[in-house]
């Protein structure tokens, strides 16, 4: 059966007014917050080759963007479902010659064929940071501090934060608790799923204390430390306390070393967003290096939308001083009262209701009177 024309598909909604105003606050707050870090903003285009973005960055798949020919060119040509790959091509191409470290920030949409099980959405705002050509600890507390501060800028509350150590199965079975190549999947799949009897069958039961270092950071990160590892993770350690020592009271601080979903494409460190009132993720971050250019880089991804679904995660919006205008008002009046921040809605007809088009006050002998 064919579906009616005005039927979306699957995954993708209108944003009416109350949301598309709660969306845009959001958005530049988010986004202001980063401009007063010194992070500024680009806008890379929707669409590009798909060569192009598949090779710039581990874990980015083509099968997962909308793939077309482009008539001009006739390459194939992808609809973006990741922005940072898009500002790493930046950064090694148009400002591969700008003093490094090089702060960039963005905003836009983006869009999957195919949901997450766990987010039906298949667009999104993603809104984010990047800080290239540094690997450094320093790096590293900078961006997650800044991850926060956006988060709270956009309207978030109760904000938490949760470490994780992407690389730490291959650190560790390089030389502290050997694995062969074939068991390295196996042991990380095990400890995704948290799952003890597993890892023990995998053969990874010197993985085991892993399992039990997660929690509230300063406890976690003591348990971390108790595992004897031959030094291999005290550098890791060490980058994360000063990490969370740099987030102070901005928000709560929770690791778990051993957490990979999402972290496809970071290097020794990642992190998670978290809000109260919001169900799954706001945001992930960590460090990772462009593909092609080999440069190090430190970032950060957001995503607002959730914050909007989630009632009474947003201050309500206040209701903005509006003045209808009736047939005869005087334009240089009007023009005036925008200019001093009114909104104004001007009448069509005699019978156009200020009440019902949403107006607070009503222009009259040119003057706004509370209705």
């Amino acid at each position: 059966m064919t579906p009616p024309d005005d039927l979306l598909p699957e995954g993708l909604q209108d944003r009416l007014p109350r949301e598309a105003a709660l969306l845009t606050r959001a958005m530049r707050g988010a986004l202001a917050a980063m401009d007063a870090r010194g992070y500024d903003r680009v806008r890379p285009p929707l669409v590009e080759f798909e060569r192009s973005m598949a090779e710039r960055m581990d874990g980015v798949q083509p099968r997962t963007m909308f793939r077309f020919v482009d008539p001009v060119s006739l390459g194939t040509m992808a609809l973006r479902s990741d922005i940072t790959v898009q500002v790493g091509r930046i950064a090694s191409t148009s400002m591969a010659e700008t003093a490094r470290p090089l702060r960039l920030c963005y905003g836009g949409e983006v869009a999957r064929i195919k949901a997450d099980q766990l987010d039906p959405a298949r667009q999104k705002l993603q809104l984010g940071a990047e800080l290239i050509g540094s690997d450094t600890v320093a790096a590293a507390s900078e961006i997650v501090v800044l991850a926060i501060e956006a988060l709270a800028a956009a309207g978030a509350s109760g904000i938490s934060v949760d470490f994780t150590l992407p690389d730490l199965v291959d650190t560790l079975a390089d030389k502290a608790f050997p694995l062969p190549d074939d068991r390295i999947a196996a042991v990380r799949r095990e400890l995704d799923t948290k799952d003890a009897g597993g890892l023990r069958a995998a053969g990874g039961e010197a993985y085991l204390p892993l399992l039990y270092a997660t929690g509230a950071f300063d406890t976690a990160i003591e348990q971390l430390s108790a595992i004897d590892a031959g030094g291999a993770l005290a550098s890791r350690i060490q980058g994360l306390r000063q990490i969370a020592a740099s987030v102070g009271d901005k928000a709560r601080v929770t690791l778990d070393p051993t957490e990979r979903h999402g972290f496809e494409y970071q290097s020794w460190f990642g992190f998670t967003l978290y809000a109260d009132g919001v169900r799954g993720a706001l945001g992930r971050g960590g460090t990772y290096a462009i593909r092609g250019a080999d440069e190090p880089a430190t970032g950060f991804s957001l995503y607002l939308d959730p914050l909007v679904e989630a009632a009474g995660a947003l201050p309500p919006l206040e209701k903005r001083k509006s003045v209808f205008l009736p047939l005869d008002h005087d334009a240089g009046v009007a023009e005036r009262l925008r200019a001093d921040g009114w909104r104004t809605v001007a009448a069509l007809s005699d019978g156009d209701d200020p009440a019902a088009l949403g107006c607070t006050h009503r222009l009259e002998s040119g003057q706004p009177k509370l209705l």
